[in-house]
């Protein structure tokens, strides 16, 4: 401690030498204690964290395997009655009641079988708790009818008649291409009275000789999974849910619903959607953590992640069936649940510290005030004296210490004194020579940074200059090869259709070998298709044809620098380059309209890099303008206008070039109209404007003899004119 005070170079008042030492002692101490009791009972917490989420996780994948036994166990059963002949699915009647029977017995919402010749029968609970039959035939419409059922499972009055197609039904045609037992994809019976979510397994029929007869399907309310996770719930405030690993809610152990209402149809929702806070952000942040979101989660995974301010234990379990079900258990459970009888044990620490310190602190100030008494006085003196108020004295003190100290501290105030009125003539003298010295110096700096500026700007517009034409040119020689070869390539295409249609013509029908190949490479698309692609590559070719020219004219490094150029040419050039920025990609960026007025302009002798580098940073910073507006009027809740970029020129009665930009952008304020060619200045938000270009232009445009001015109103838009003549002086230097 002594160590650290004598080497700081910070004065310590006396007291808080006298007073830190025991606050620190004791702080430490308690400290300490507070600190190891929290990490224990912290370690103490995961483990039990992890033995709950670890047998509730358990608990659920026992569950799960035993509800999702029951519909694969029930189609095998009767698939096996069906191929021993103990089913007879040419009797749909008795089928169909054996099938009503089986729901009565088994937890349930359907059990069927389709035939591959378009009929079928089955039993099913629509609404959840009566169970129905339903019997179709081949021929639409009207071909399925839904009967009501007495307590022996006879079929007692038709309900309903409706169409069905069963040829078309993805649980009916799944199982027939696997060959094999599979699960459906989950789907949403849209019910009047309650929609439920289903999920239906499915299995192919063959007769003793093993000839396919159809398939039989059962389903199960998944619905009811959310139940059972409310009951294994172990915590008030945790959240259990499974999803499939495409991130689609199964189940949730809160009364949400895995489905929403969207526009009258029933949908399922992703886990991501829910209303539950803890179970939408645990989604999100797994499908950040995650590149492949819950299809990365390979085996038992724990997490920790900070939903609302607290701490949630995670706990992720895939659960893999063999007919092909690939979930993913979540269980989360609040750290306060576990902590809240340690943190009351740590306020009470705290509580004992404070209270420690701050009798510490008691004792320090008693014992101290005594000591420091004198020196206090002694101090007040130095401090007014180093305020400028030299006639200070200090009375003596009984302590030997202190009265030598007053006695050195009243000599020394004697001689500042003296001192003072000897330095304060000198002073005056080098404040004057500092000021002129300073004033030079200011001059000299000023002029060198605008000369640094231009030097820079220099700089850079000639290495973009060369970039710009390097890559115009690569670009272009490629593009003219591909350009070149596209007709003929287009030519020898249309030839090959030709002997394509020609063989088709005269080899009709063609081998069954060909025919399916056709088929599968879809042929006649490709061969309508195929005209239409190479279309779209010349015309994308022309564009990036296009586009170099633009980059070749805007960079002009193969010109002079001083030439007769058309400013039209540079300024239609530049909307080229900005195009990415005036159509709208997204909503957050709105479309820009541009007005072009041109007049009659006579071609003007200048540097055309240079008025090109202008245009673009003016235009750019219009376009900013009309963005910057938009977003105001969306964030303001307001209908917004479109962004318009009016281009004026024509010749002044002075032969002078007039061109005018005009744009209902957001403007600016009238007192900062002055301020805006200043370098470094800029009205853009931090981070998106350097406040050079602006500056920039206005050097360029004044060295050729022109000037460039700003008319603009908050809210109103802003006009920005620019004025040089037709013919650059001499001696411009750019």
């Amino acid at each position: 401690m002594s160590h650290l005070f004598f080497n700081s170079k910070k004065s310590i008042p006396l007291q808080m030498i006298l007073i830190v030492p025991f606050v620190v002692q004791i702080a430490a101490a308690v400290g300490l204690v507070g600190y190891l009791s929290l990490k224990n009972g912290q370690k103490a917490v995961n483990e039990l964290a992890d033995r709950l989420l670890n047998k509730t996780a358990t608990i659920i994948n026992q569950n799960l395997d035993s509800y999702l036994s029951v519909p694969p166990k029930i189609i095998q059963m009767n698939a096996d009655a069906i191929q021993m002949g103990i089913l007879d699915v040419t009797q749909k009647e008795k089928v169909s009641q054996y099938f009503w029977k089986q729901m009565q017995a088994y937890d349930l919402t359907y059990i069927g079988y389709g035939l591959i010749t378009g009929e079928g029968a089955g039993a099913a609970r629509y609404d959840g708790k009566t169970t129905v039959i339903d019997d179709w035939t081949s021929q639409l419409p009207n071909n399925n009818r839904t009967y009501a059922t007495d307590a022996l499972g006879n079929r007692t009055q038709l309900i309903e008649r409706s169409d069905y197609d069963l040829l078309n039904q993805s649980w009916y045609l799944d199982p027939l291409k696997a060959g094999k037992p599979i699960w459906s994809q989950i789907y949403i019976w849209d019910n009047p009275i309650s929609p439920f979510i289903s999920l239906s397994a499915g299995r192919p029929i063959y007769d003793s000789n093993q000839t396919l007869l159809g398939m039989t399907g059962a389903d199960i309310h998944l619905l009811k999974l959310s139940d059972f996770l409310a009951h294994s719930n172990p915590s008030q405030s945790g959240s259990i849910f499974i999803v499939e690993r495409n991130g689609l809610l199964i189940a949730i152990s809160d009364s949400t619903k895995p489905y929403k209402q969207v526009a009258g149809l029933t949908k399922r929702i992703a886990a991501t959607e829910v209303s539950n806070p803890v179970v939408q952000t645990i989604s999100k942040e797994i499908q950040a953590s995650y590149p492949d979101g819950f299809n990365s989660l390979k085996k038992t995974t724990r997490l920790e992640f900070i939903i609302q301010e607290e701490k949630y234990f995670v706990y992720l379990t895939p659960w893999i069936e063999e007919n092909g079900l690939d979930w993913v258990v979540v269980i989360s459970i609040p750290e306060q649940e576990f902590m809240a009888k340690i943190n009351a044990n740590n306020r009470t620490t705290v509580f004992l510290c404070l209270g420690a310190v701050l009798v510490a602190i008691a004792l320090g100030i008693f014992t101290s005030r005594w000591i420091a008494h004198p020196l206090q006085k002694l101090n007040r003196a130095s401090q007014a004296m180093a305020e400028g108020h030299l006639e200070q004295t200090v009375e003596t003190s009984p302590i030997f210490e202190v009265q030598a100290l007053s006695r050195s501290f009243n000599i020394m105030a004697e001689q500042l004194q003296n001192s003072f009125l000897a330095l304060q003539q000198t002073n005056i003298d080098l404040e004057h020579r500092v000021e002129e010295r300073t004033q030079d110096l200011k001059n000299t700096l000023d002029e060198l940074q605008r000369t640094q500026e231009q030097i820079v700007q220099s700089e850079k517009m000639s290495s973009l200059g060369q970039l710009v034409a390097g890559i115009a040119h690569e670009i272009n020689n490629p593009v003219n090869f591909i350009h070149g070869n596209i007709t003929h390539l287009d030519t020898y295409t249309q030839d090959v259709i030709k002997i394509l249609q020609l063989y088709q013509n005269l080899y009709s029908p063609p081998d069954p070998e060909i025919a399916e190949l056709s088929e599968e490479i879809e042929l006649d698309f490709i061969v309508e298709d195929l005209p239409k692609m190479l279309s779209s590559i010349k015309i994308g070719t022309e564009r990036i044809r296009t586009i170099v020219l633009s980059l070749r004219n805007f960079a002009r490094m193969d010109e002079s620098p001083v030439k007769d150029v058309d400013l039209h040419e540079g300024i239609n050039n530049t909307l080229m380059l900005l195009a990415h920025r005036l159509k709208s990609s997204d909503e957050l960026n709105p479309p820009v309209k541009i007005i072009k007025e041109y007049g009659n302009l006579p071609h003007a002798e200048c540097y055309a890099g240079q008025i090109n580098q202008v245009f673009m940073n003016v235009i750019s910073n219009a376009i900013d303008a009309v963005e910057e507006r938009y977003h105001v009027q969306i964030e303001a809740g307001l209908i917004p206008e479109p962004g318009i970029i009016k281009i004026k020129t024509d010749l002044t009665p002075h032969e002078l070039i007039n061109i005018s930009i005009i744009d209902n952008g957001k403007g600016v304020n009238k007192s900062l109209i002055n301020q805006l060619f200043n370098p470094f200045f800029t009205t853009k938000p931090i981070g998106k404007g350097t406040g050079l270009g602006l500056s920039i232009s206005y050097s360029i445009i004044q060295k050729h003899g022109g000037t460039i001015s700003v008319d603009s109103e908050l809210n109103q838009g802003t006009k920005i004119s620019i004025l040089i003549p037709q013919k650059i002086k001499i001696d411009a230097k750019i």
